[in-house]
């Protein structure tokens, strides 16, 4: 049994009532959309982000309607933005399986993307919680931001590491967060809760988007996504923000200023990152956000669902792909 099986154990009954409602809002009259959306349930990965709502909501209190829509809203709109970004990264790859862009076109992954963001909204007005829909009303926005910024950036010569956590804490870790602030609200959780679940979702976020972000440079060909893809799209990590504080080096920051991402420049700055311990600085400072992470749980009782978000943060920072 894998971690995530043993975490879906502690929720059998709740996530399966999840997944019986989720699937239901797949529905459609729509036969090109039906197709859509039974290709996009294929891919479904490891559900992180509606467990973090169920987990939330049972650690402050008690799973409710509210909070399965929650979890069916926040699970919506996650799948709605991977689709818009695979077409933004012109990406033909989702969870080894082709992108929906990839199987049809742009036109029909943009209108998909739409409709399940819609529908993200319409469950979300389900929670009959105005404070809820809020949150991830403001998420939609964040998201966008995040994305937008990060090709902003790309247009920069090298970022900082501060702009790059600003980046990833709007583009990943404020769906984390969300997910844990609406499962706690959705229970009614007080308002210590509500802030410590809160950024715990967040420091969460943080390492999740740094392991990624460590994948574009593994030797791992079972990682699920191209290596070195990131470069190639200009985008600027951690490992190579780190790997060039440590080694500044000419050839590399002539090749990220003038974005020659050519085939041989790129397996060039990879090596350049794995032989200046980039990878190693950024699992380090993956690890302090960890540490914080478990920090903001301590003032919560042992119990299975408390290890139970524990064992999800452990499997952010240890998964291989």
């Amino acid at each position: 049994m894998t971690c995530i099986d043993k975490i879906k154990q502690s929720l059998l009954p709740e996530f399966s009532l999840f997944e019986q409602e989720f699937y239901k809002v797949y529905a459609s009259e729509n036969q090109l959309l039906r197709s859509v959306l039974e290709h996009l349930s294929k891919g479904k990965g490891k559900q992180i982000r509606p467990m973090l709502v169920l987990l939330s909501a049972k650690l402050c209190g008690a799973v409710n309607d509210s909070t399965i829509n929650s979890a069916i809203s926040l699970e919506l709109l996650h799948t709605a933005s991977l689709i818009h970004d695979d077409i933004v990264d012109e990406s033909f790859e989702r969870r080894g399986l082709p992108s929906v862009n990839a199987l049809w076109n742009n036109k029909v992954a943009v209108l998909a993307g739409d409709f399940v963001l819609s529908n993200a909204l319409n469950i979300a007005v389900k929670t009959k919680n105005l404070r809820i829909l809020e949150i991830i009303s403001d998420l939609g926005k964040s998201l966008a931001d995040g994305e937008l910024l990060q090709l902003s950036n790309t247009k920069k010569l090298l970022q900082s590491e501060a702009d790059y956590y600003t980046i990833i804490r709007k583009k990943t870790a404020l769906l984390f967060s969300v997910c844990t602030e609406a499962g706690t609200i959705s229970a009614n959780g007080n308002q210590a809760q509500i802030s410590q679940m809160k950024q715990f979702g967040e420091l969460l976020g943080m390492c999740f988007q740094i392991q990624d972000d460590i994948f574009d440079y593994s030797n791992d060909v079972n990682i699920g996504k191209p290596v070195g893809n990131d470069i190639r799209e200009g985008k600027i990590t951690l490992p190579l923000i780190l790997a060039l504080r440590k080694n500044n080096d000419d050839e590399i920051r002539s090749i990220v200023e003038k974005k020659q991402f050519s085939t041989v420049n790129v397996d060039k700055i990879l090596d350049f990152v794995r032989k200046n311990e980039g990878i190693e600085l950024a699992r380090k400072a993956m690890e302090q956000f960890k540490l914080r992470a478990i920090d903001t749980l301590q003032d919560f009782a042992s119990s299975d669902i408390k290890s139970a978000l524990l064992d999800i943060l452990d499997f952010t920072t240890k998964r291989n792909k």
